[in-house]
């Protein structure tokens, strides 16, 4: 078995990372997205739906609960994109017996968790806005926590091996445990909140008008359990790849400043057209946030499809995971991202001119969600391997590696991605017209639904092939690692400094 692992990971018997640590920082990714799927897909519909803070009768200060809901998600996930470069910073400057990186994975496992559960608690007033600014402060808090766990998670991912195939290929079956780990979520919870619900519908599913206020309150009951079982789960999985985890390469240097980390960062090209890339590209997957389970639950009028759409993209997932090492050897990483997104720019776009409105029709658009898990498992992996490969080219061109605030840039990423994804969703639930207390069990008109049809599938569609610009000009090629490693380590050799495996 140690053998077939072996060749999996790419590792060396003996020598260097050893595939029981690959395993194991797969394991704290699973858990990990336990915790950031439950706040990412559902703290909006929770807000919405469970607190009404979407109903036309809640405004905060003349403006729609909605819509406040919508710029609450935009804001606290851009000033959570702004804080990663500080905590790649205080990663960089941090010096522990464990290292720079994995300490983090044991010090923010409660609180964690405990912000989790406050996200959820079921003590929040239904269309209150002093609830709406409580949970609003307890997000942004969980946003700072997460970030500190986050940042230093994926740099951890540097500090095994600077063998870029070897990274990949851990990346691969970390970036398939994540997607294992948060489509759990993704697909239990809306059957969940479904069932327990049901006794509050009339046969199409929809809530009946005189039990409103107790299928609220049932479902902020039903978040707050989900929650609470993820989170039990995960700490002993965060915990697992704290324990079974080892740094190889970090810096012993003098800790460096914030400001001299972000120069570090100016200099690093080609990492800032992966960030450019994925801004661009973070309207791509918005089908798969918030905005998908509004279609679900209100178009299509069955909350637990929402499972469906995403069990759907699971196989083109899957299948693009597996073949991205053989991509990045054959079209390298670059072109393997950008011949993806392209193909996935025009699925998008067939689904767009296709439309929803017959069986015919969503059948076309299920192939299409399958499709779309190409370039969303490619995406998940190669941009991961990419920005370690950035890290090598900042060690070449600087002799500083930088860790902590290179994958700070992908987690500045994946939250942008979030922020778009929320803000897209809810400001589509308000142009539609949704009101989820409407007494007379007409939540959305046939205007309404395709309005949000076409802005969640066009903006997807722009947004695939706006992420392929910027990876024109970038110039890092397998080959190119490969000569920067082997002339970091010559140096290393002149120097007198020690070669680590």
């Amino acid at each position: 078995m140690n053998n077939i692992l072996h060749k999996i990971f790419g590792t060396t018997p003996g020598k260097g990372v050893q595939p029981k640590e690959a395993i194991a920082y797969s394991v704290a990714g699973f858990g990990e997205n336990f915790i950031c799927t439950i706040i990412g897909s559902y703290l909006t519909i929770f807000m919405t739906d469970a607190l009404l803070f979407g109903s036309d009768s809640f405004t905060i200060n003349g403006v729609s609960g909605t819509m406040a809901v919508a710029f609450l998600m935009l804001a606290v996930r851009v000033f959570d994109a702004c804080n990663d470069p500080i905590m790649g910073s205080i990663v960089d400057k941090t010096r522990t017996k464990w290292g720079k990186c994995r300490p983090y994975l044991k010090w923010t496992v409660i609180p964690i968790a405990i912000v989790t559960l406050l996200c959820f608690l079921p003590a929040y007033q239904a269309e209150s806005a002093t609830s709406f600014f409580l949970i609003s402060a307890v997000y942004t808090v969980w946003s700072v926590v997460y970030t500190v766990a986050d940042v230093p998670y994926w740099g951890l991912s540097s500090c095994l091996t600077n063998n870029t195939e070897v990274r990949g290929n851990i990346l691969t079956v970390a970036r398939l445990a994540c997607t294992l780990g948060a489509g759990i979520v993704t697909v239990l919870v809306p059957i969940i909140t479904s069932a327990v619900t049901a006794k509050y519908k009339d046969e199409a599913g929809v809530v009946l008008p005189q039990y409103i206020q107790e299928n609220a309150s049932t479902l902020k009951w039903t978040y707050f359990i989900c929650a609470l079982v993820l989170v039990l789960l995960a700490i002993p999985t965060i915990l697992y790849g704290f324990k079974n985890t080892k740094e190889r390469f970090t810096s012993t240097d003098e800790a460096p400043s914030l400001g001299h980390n972000l120069k570090l960062l100016f200099k690093n090209r080609e990492l800032l057209l992966i960030v450019l890339s994925g801004v661009l590209g973070g309207a791509r997957m918005v089908y798969t946030y918030t905005g998908g389970l509004y279609f679900a639950k209100y178009v299509l009028e069955e909350e637990s499809i929402y499972s469906l759409i995403t069990l759907l993209v699971v196989p083109g997932g899957l299948v693009a995971s597996l073949l991205v090492p053989w991509m990045s050897k054959k079209f390298t990483k670059k072109w393997s991202y950008i011949i993806i997104h392209l193909f996935g720019a025009v699925v998008m776009f067939i689904m767009y001119f296709v439309g929803y409105d017959a069986p015919w029709k969503l059948v076309v658009s299920a192939v299409g969600l399958v499709l779309l898990g190409l370039p969303q498992g490619v995406n998940n992996i190669i941009t991961y391997a990419m920005i370690g490969d950035t890290v090598d080219y900042l060690e070449w061109k600087t002799g500083e590696r930088g860790e902590g605030i290179c994958f700070a840039m992908q987690t500045l990423i994946n939250k942008i991605g979030m922020a778009i994804g929320a803000f897209v969703g809810v400001v589509a639930y308000y142009a539609a017209g949704i009101n989820p207390t409407a007494s007379n069990g007409i939540y959305i008109n046939p205007e309404g639904k395709d309005l949000l049809w076409n802005m969640l599938v066009l903006s997807g569609a722009l947004s695939m092939f706006l992420t392929c610009v910027p990876m024109f000009f970038y110039r890092i090629t397998e080959k190119r690692q490969r000569e920067m490693v082997a002339e970091i380590e010559e140096r290393k050799v002149a120097a007198g400094q020690k070669i680590e495996n």
